[in-house]
């Protein structure tokens, strides 16, 4: 039978709680549907991006040294993990930025 001592102080809390919340939202509104599509573009280019300039540097070593997929295969794979990094990186910068 301890619950209705400790109801009013949880209930002040979570009052309290809404209120920050609230100012905040009104602080940082939420971003356009356009600016995250922007975004999601951005994202996207940014993994592409890596990944087919690893691939193309790749065949371009391949048909210099005449071999089939041995540069191909590893840069590109190489180009996709440069490209999720930078990719995480944007995200932790947008995320701490705004």
């Amino acid at each position: 039978m301890s619950g209705p001592t400790h109801e009013p102080d949880h209930v002040a809390r979570a009052a309290r709680e809404a209120a920050v919340r609230e100012s905040r939202g009104r602080a940082q509104p939420e971003p356009s549907l356009g600016s995250r599509l922007g975004q999601i573009g951005i994202l996207g280019w940014t993994i592409v991006l890596p990944t087919l300039a690893g691939l193309v540097i790749g065949r371009v070593l391949d048909r210099l040294f005449g071999t089939r997929v041995f540069f191909s295969a590893p840069l590109l794979m190489l180009g996709a993990a440069a490209g999720l990094w930078f990719a995480w990186k944007w995200m932790h910068r947008q995320d701490s930025s705004g």
